[in-house]
């Protein structure tokens, strides 16, 4: 059997060539040299990514305890945050209840509930679904 060319193997299977094996391989790793740049690129900008609370289209809203949107002044609501979390933020919130810098502490479990709550279409729910996926 020659290494330069594809033969059948014994069976009458068919058994690539030596090169076609080394070929495939160089293929594949230059693959996943590509790959995993991309792949540590994408989790960063997920900790990079925003969630405004609450989203803008409800600016000016509080939030209550439970994470819910309520008109503001309501008694033992939450206004809302001056600036949009940080994915590492809310991830850190979310998973340690560790409360991120400028959050009132007394609030930050309301926050954390409403974005719990977030659902597809509302501001800031692509970097909490990307916060939910396993790494």
């Amino acid at each position: 059997m020659s290494d330069v060319e594809d033969s059948p193997g014994e069976q009458g299977g068919f058994r690539p060539s030596r090169r076609s094996v080394l070929v495939l391989g160089a293929a594949a790793a230059s693959t996943v040299v590509t790959i995993r740049p991309a792949l540590a690129q994408t989790a960063g900008s997920v900790l990079a990514c925003e969630i405004p609370v609450p989203a803008q289209n409800a600016a000016g809203s509080f939030i209550s305890d439970d994470g819910r949107l309520v008109a503001a002044g309501t008694p033992g609501a939450h206004p809302p945050l001056p600036r949009p979390l940080k994915g590492e933020e809310a991830k850190q919130l979310l998973r340690s209840g560790i409360t991120p810098s400028g959050v009132d502490p007394n609030a930050a479990q309301a926050y954390a509930n409403y974005i719990r709550r977030l659902q597809a279409g509302m501001g800031g729910f692509t970097c909490y679904a990307s916060l939910q996926m396993r790494r």
